[in-house]
């Protein structure tokens, strides 16, 4: 693909060459949302300067990372006894901090319950500094679905339990957290987060990378409480520690302004035109389900779904043709109805279909009907 920049390109024809990007990330962002940034950004109001130029120790900055927070704290009702991080590095950095902050040094396993590549990826960087015990691991049915709390395999005591709520390479998903104990429970909520409520007072901690459904890529929210905080050492190296980046509201360094202030913009949005979180689980039970429809109506004899029916994603949708010689034409004739970015993940083969918040409902109903008219033809 070779991009060409115009700069005569008008507004109107920018709009005209937006496909439907089904990309698991960075993903699709609100068009109201890029709409603001794109007349904010020469100048932020009240600030006289661009928000890729103004000062993250500047008014304008606070005003951007108390709203931010304020709007957060309100979606997702999170407890007083909590403190929010806006970091950096993606989810892949929480891997390693995670256990750098609650695992190193003690005597305690962390309990890691994997069911997808990510949570695979996130117990190897744990056993680095301490050890991992495995409650449960879906490799051999190729991460299909998520255990029943009556499959889980907790030693009586655990550093952590560690979980991924959503899987997005296999497309599995939890409909409410795994039972923990005791321990504190872990959440790495990257691709869903912010689809739906959460009860974060059954977390000790719970982050997520933004390029899913909350912003661009460069930006990771934490939400920790102030009993894990207290359990973080003190022989953790500066930018890693939580504790340390709690006591300086997440600038300790210079933060990802424009992530933040994008994040804002998305609460924003997700307040005062979705409706709030009750009302995006309900938009993305309802998009997702265009396509499931589908997938299921003959049984497996053209599309075949990947997860099971029980632990389905309702981000990221994933299945494969029967007829695997026709998945190339598959992409070709999307591509034409500007379709675009459904490939699935090497290890799974197929298609992956990402409608996070943001992605139309017009865009899924597209694919819906092209995928209607590929079977009738075929």
């Amino acid at each position: 693909m070779t991009l060409t920049l115009d700069r005569q390109t008008s507004t109107q024809q920018a709009l005209n060459q937006r496909v439907f990007n089904f990309s698991p990330g960075p993903a699709v962002l609100p068009l109201p949302v890029l709409q603001e940034i794109q007349r904010d950004l020469l100048a932020l109001p009240g600030a006289g300067s661009s928000v890729l130029e103004i000062s993250h120790r500047s008014p304008a900055f606070d005003a951007i990372l108390e709203e931010a927070e304020a709007n957060l704290r309100e979606l997702l009702a999170i407890p007083a006894d909590y403190r929010v991080l806006f970091l950096q590095g993606g989810a892949s950095l929480q891997f390693s901090m995670v256990p750098i902050n609650l695992l190193r040094g003690q005597d305690l396993p962390a309990s890691y319950i994997l069911t997808g590549s990510w949570g695979r990826k996130a117990a190897v960087e744990a056993r680095r500094e301490g050890r991992v015990h495995v409650a449960w691991d879906g490799k051999a049915d190729n991460f299909v679905r998520v255990p029943d709390d009556g499959e889980l395999d907790l030693p009586p005591a655990s550093a952590y339990v560690y979980y991924t709520s959503n899987e997005t390479i296999q497309g599995v998903q939890f409909r409410r957290p795994p039972a923990a104990g005791a321990a504190p429970l872990v959440c790495d909520a990257s691709s869903d987060f912010l689809s739906g409520p959460v009860d974060v007072s059954g977390h000790g901690l719970l982050y997520a990378c933004a390029q899913k459904n909350a912003g661009p890529a460069g930006l990771t929210v934490v939400i920790v409480s102030d009993q894990v905080l207290e359990r973080c050492g003190n022989d953790v190296h500066s930018m890693l520690s939580y504790r340390l980046q709690a006591e300086k509201g997440s600038r300790l360094n210079t933060p990802n302004v424009f992530g933040v202030y994008v994040f804002l913009l998305i609460t924003r949005w997700l307040r005062d035109e979705v409706g709030g979180l009750e009302a995006a689980a309900e938009r993305a039970a309802a998009k997702s389900g265009l396509i499931y429809d589908v997938l299921d109506r003959d049984g497996g004899e053209f599309f075949v779904s990947h997860a099971a029916r029980a632990c389905r994603s309702r981000m990221n949708v994933t299945f494969r043709l029967r007829r695997a010689d026709l998945e190339d034409a598959f992409v070709a004739g999307a591509a034409e109805l500007d379709l675009v970015s459904i490939k699935g993940h090497r290890s799974v083969g197929g298609f992956r279909v990402s409608a996070y918040n943001a992605m139309p409902v017009e865009g899924v109903e597209r694919l819906r009907d092209y995928m209607l008219d590929f079977r009738a033809s075929h």
